[in-house]
């Protein structure tokens, strides 16, 4: 009865690309203790990553309920909007990322996905290129969860 323990192990899983097996390990967590909003944070973004879009929102939006202003997790759910085409919706969570990360390559990469999809291609290029400086295989990173 260790939920910590369980969460470590489901990061790693998630970091391998055992998505199943950190879902797992995710959801004993969150059994152990439901108000780890870190590990509703890890659940949606591995959702995210395998396509379970709702389940993946439903947990960022717990997540943000439980602890309103971690960056990471306006990063997941604005992941979460990127992959269901919700372009609007992703560069509003990317705004609200980077109003308390200024520097997150996550949530700079993903602005900029989103505002070249909608056809702003200099602000798409500027983010893209702001978060490049801060992690060069940024997009290499969302090319492989799909994206690109």
């Amino acid at each position: 009865d260790y939920a910590n323990a369980f969460a470590n192990r489901a990061e790693i899983y998630q970091k391998k690309g055992d998505y199943p097996r950190a879902l797992k390990d995710f959801d004993e967590a969150l059994r152990q203790q439901p108000t780890l909003a870190i590990v509703w944070n890890e659940r949606c973004w591995t959702r995210a990553i395998i396509g379970e879009l709702q389940a993946a929102l439903a947990d960022c939006n717990e997540a943000i309920r439980l602890k309103p202003n971690v960056a990471a997790t306006f990063g997941s759910r604005g992941f979460t909007y990127l992959k269901l085409g919700q372009w609007e919706l992703a560069i509003g969570d990317f705004n609200s990322a980077l109003r308390l990360d200024s520097k997150l390559p996550s949530a700079l990469y993903g602005r900029g996905f989103a505002k070249l999809k909608k056809g702003d291609l200099a602000g798409g290029n500027a983010d893209i290129a702001a978060a490049k400086t801060v992690e060069q295989n940024i997009e290499g990173e969302f090319a492989r969860y799909g994206l690109h």
